[in-house]
């Protein structure tokens, strides 16, 4: 995986702050705001959580995205789906954005979510398991997506919907080992792009590529040549907790933006979302 630190190419990038609940970690989260106009955050799922019966307060909360949550069948697709949403607001009152309370997601006509009336800032949402991660950028879009560091890809059947002709040979060269970690490596950075861009669900895999780990990252065509210039930075980052996470963000020239927000003064959050009653 790329080592942590800022991005060789494009904006700069730093490795994910973990928040263990809504005070402790969020001072690392408006540091790396205020320098770099980004930041990755990953928490635990279980402490996002509300009680089911709390079905009020989390209408209240969701806003317009409630009918798209009774949209959804599953339980555990429905908790995932409230305590996303949750930890987006909390993230969002580290941001000039106004009360995160009255925050709302909006989505845009490929299903990418937006927060409403405060478009300087973009924002991005994955889970695994039993995590949360969330990807906040100034500098133009974002997306970030994780997976297990030892989820079972290899094989021909999986690489060859994942991986470009030249992904192909450069896969078949690498040790056994290695195989099945560079396939979830592409894989992360592949539905990272795909969600900046909102084009994660009409995006094939095989249409475009990564170039080898170690390396400065940019978008490579099938053939393996390069297809994106230094306004995109890319990394992926292995977790103490076994989850690569990938990270692709667009730096649109939002220079102003970020002034802004380091004027305005990035902040911890000062929302502390319902009362702590309603939380496991």
């Amino acid at each position: 995986m790329t080592l942590p630190g800022d991005s060789t190419v494009g904006p700069p990038l730093r490795e994910p702050v973990e928040v263990l609940d809504r005070d402790d970690g969020w001072e690392r989260v408006v540091q790396d705001l205020r320098q770099c106009g980004t930041a990755l955050v990953h928490t635990r799922l279980a402490d996002w959580c509300p009680q089911p019966e709390d079905v009020p307060e989390m209408r209240r909360l969701l806003g317009r995205d409630w009918s798209r949550h009774l949209d959804l069948a599953r339980p555990e697709t429905r908790v995932r789906h409230v305590a996303g949403r949750l930890l987006l607001k909390h993230a969002a009152g580290v941001m000039p954005c106004g009360d995160p309370e009255n925050l709302e997601l909006g989505y845009g006509p490929a299903g990418r979510p937006y927060l409403r009336g405060c478009d300087q800032v973009d924002i991005s949402l994955s889970h695994a398991e039993d995590r949360l991660l969330v990807g906040l950028t100034t500098t133009g879009l974002i997306g970030v997506d994780s997976e297990r560091a030892d989820r079972e890809l290899s094989g021909p059947g999986v690489s060859r919907h994942v991986c470009t002709p030249y992904e192909l040979i450069s896969l078949a060269n690498l040790p056994e080992a290695e195989r099945n970690p560079t396939l979830v490596r592409l894989r992360t950075l592949k539905e990272a792009y795909g969600k900046a861009i909102g084009a994660e669900r009409r995006l094939r895999f095989t249409e475009f590529g990564f170039g080898p780990d170690g390396k400065p990252m940019e978008v490579h065509r099938p053939d393996g040549t390069p297809g994106t210039g230094a306004e995109w930075a890319f990394r992926t980052f292995l977790l103490p907790n076994g989850h690569c996470v990938g990270a692709a963000v667009y730096d649109a020239g939002f220079d102003g933006t970020r002034a802004a927000l380091a004027r305005e003064g990035a902040s911890s959050p000062k929302w502390a979302g319902p009362a702590r009653t309603a939380w496991r």
